[in-house]
C-alpha cells in the first residue's frame, strides 16, 4: 500500500518544519514524516526548507550566516496563524528525539538542502545524529544535489538513498547510471506526463501531492509513497477513497 508522507510536517494545516507541524503527523497517523536540514554558522543542524529566513520567521537573513542561538529566538509559528506564535525553529535532534518519545515506527525522509548552498560535512552530521538518536523508524535520506546524494552513499550503506528532482531526461539518465540509487522522487506534475519513462525505477515517491486527483493518479500506479501538505486528507482518500 502506498505510504502518505507529511511534506514538512503537515505543511498545510500547521507552520512547517516545526515541532507543532511534526507532531500532527503523527497524530493523524501517517506513515512518514519529511523534513528539510540545513546547517547553521555554527555548524548546527537545523530543520528549515529555505536557505533563507524570510517566509517563514519574523526576521530577515540567511541560515548559514545565523548561530544556533540567534535560530532559536526566531518566531517560526506567527507568519502561518497566531496561534503558533513564539514556535521555534528545530533542531534536527530535537525532532528525533520527538519521533523518539513518539515511538515513531514509520518513514523519515531527511532532506539535505544542498541544491543551493554547499553546506560543507552536513552529510556526515546528518549520519552522526541519527547514530546517536536510535530510531526505530526507517530512514530514508534525499537530495537534489547529485553530489549530496553519491557523498551519503559512499559514507553509509545503511539508509536508503534518493535522489529528488523536477524530472527530465537527464534526471533519468543520471539516475540510470547509479546502480546503487533506486529511489526518485519527482516533481508530480511530471510524473503524471511521463509516468511511462519510470517503468525501471525501483520506488518513487513523488511531491508534493495535494490535489485529490494526484492522489489518486499515486494510488492508481502503486508508487511506493507520496508527498503531501496534507496527510489526513490523503490517508482519507487511500482508506476510503
Amino acid at each position: 500500500m502506498i505510504k502518505v508522507i507529511a511534506h514538512r510536517g503537515s505543511k498545510g494545516t500547521h507552520p512547517e518544519n516545526t515541532l507543532p507541524a511534526f507532531q500532527e503527523a503523527i497524530d493523524v497517523q501517517a506513515d512518514g514524516i519529511e523534513l528539510d536540514v540545513q546547517l547553521t554558522r555554527d555548524g548546527q543542524l537545523v530543520v528549515i526548507h529555505d536557505e533563507k529566513i524570510n517566509r517563514t520567521t519574523n526576521a530577515k537573513g540567511w541560515v548559514k550566516e545565523l548561530t544556533l542561538a540567534e535560530i532559536k529566538e526566531l518566531d517560526a509559528g506567527s507568519w502561518f496563524s497566531e496561534n503558533y506564535k513564539e514556535t521555534r525553529i528545530p533542531t534536527l535532534e530535537e525532532v528525533l528525539e520527538l519521533l523518539n518519545h513518539n515511538q515513531f515506527s514509520g518513514l523519515l525522509n531527511i532532506e539535505l538542502k544542498t541544491d543551493r548552498i554547499e553546506y560543507l560535512g552536513i552529510e556526515q552530521k546528518v549520519l552522526r545524529a541519527l547514530e546517536q538518536a536510535d530510531l526505530s523508524c526507517t530512514v530514508v535520506l534525499s537530495s537534489f544535489n547529485r553530489d549530496t546524494v553519491r557523498r551519503l552513499k559512499a559514507l553509509n550503506d545503511t539508509y536508503e538513498k534518493a535522489f529528488i528532482a523536477f524530472g527530465n531526461k537527464n534526471d533519468l539518465a543520471w539516475l540510470s547510471k547509479q546502480p546503487d540509487i533506486h529511489s526518485f522522487h519527482p516533481d508530480i506534475r511530471w510524473l503524471r506526463r511521463h509516468i511511462d519513462q519510470t517503468t525501471d525505477i525501483e520506488t518513487i515517491r513523488p511531491w508534493t501531492v495535494n490535489k485529490e486527483k494526484e492522489m489518486q493518479f499515486c494510488i492508481k500506479h502503486q508508487l511506493a509513497g507520496m508527498f503531501t501538505d496534507f496527510p489526513k486528507k490523503a490517508l482519507e482518500v487511500r482508506d476510503h477513497g
